[in-house]
């Protein structure tokens, strides 16, 4: 988190981690495909031949409050392939959340679980935990042929923290539930560390809303968070307060 008094800006980084090839660039892609005009700023990708996104993608979203409050949402990915972990790693440093996005066909539970070590691993190296870090698990490719059951993943879901979405990002569906899952635990997280509700006059829950409405999404922000399908959304971690 980066807060400018003197402009009264506050910036929220979130990056979207996970193995190669899992949907994380196609999740922004969907982002700001869907977001009103005028509310994303440029968005730049830099593709190779084996991974979508080498270094990140840049989605500034911008919005203010009646307490004059500016909040910048900027969300990054990291590359997927083993061989830029030193970038995976600057990446992820100075988060403030953070989305896994995991591929759902069964023959990729290990590049899953590789990418996720490699999180944590990286996390460390920052001096966090991952019950320090804002969390959400995105399921995505729910639509290819052998992927892992809903009651498989309900059942992994129940067993962790971390609240589970299930995604077809390529047709935008769970994205914006994900994102807007994902923001609500970073804002938690933020305002029981600096009390940023009182500081600023700020309505969390209107700012949720608004996120939401410009990113297509008109629901009721409490059933948008009830997408998803495991995890606690209303549970801050220990650490985080």
């Amino acid at each position: 988190m980066q807060l400018d008094f003197v402009n009264r800006e506050l910036t929220i980084k979130l990056v979207y981690y996970g193995p190669a090839l899992s949907g994380k660039t196609t999740n922004l892609q969907a982002l700001h495909k869907v977001a009103e005009p005028g509310a994303s700023g440029r968005l730049m990708t830099l593709e190779t031949k084996d991974d979508r996104t080498l270094f990140f993608d840049l989605l500034p979203l911008t919005f203010r409050n009646q307490g004059s409050l500016a909040v910048r949402l900027k969300v990054f990915t990291v590359p997927g392939q083993v061989i830029h972990a030193s970038t995976r790693r600057l990446v992820v440093q100075n988060a403030d959340g953070i989305a896994f996005i995991a591929d759902s066909r069964s023959n990729e539970t290990q590049h899953n679980t590789e990418s996720f070590m490699d999180l944590r691993e990286n996390l460390k190296q920052h001096g966090l935990t991952l019950k320090q870090m804002p969390l959400i698990i995105q399921f995505n490719k729910r639509d290819m042929p052998d992927v892992r059951s809903d009651a498989e993943i309900a059942e992994l879901a129940s067993k962790g923290r971390e609240p589970v979405y299930l995604a077809v990002a390529t047709r935008g569906i769970g994205v914006v539930e994900s994102m807007i899952g994902l923001l609500h635990l970073t804002w938690s997280a933020l305002d029981a560390e600096h009390d940023l509700n009182k500081k600023f006059g700020f309505d969390s829950k209107a700012f949720l809303g608004q996120v939401a409405q410009k990113l297509g999404n008109p629901k009721p922000i409490p059933e948008i968070l009830q997408a998803c399908v495991g995890g606690a959304l209303d549970v801050l971690r220990p650490e985080a307060g």
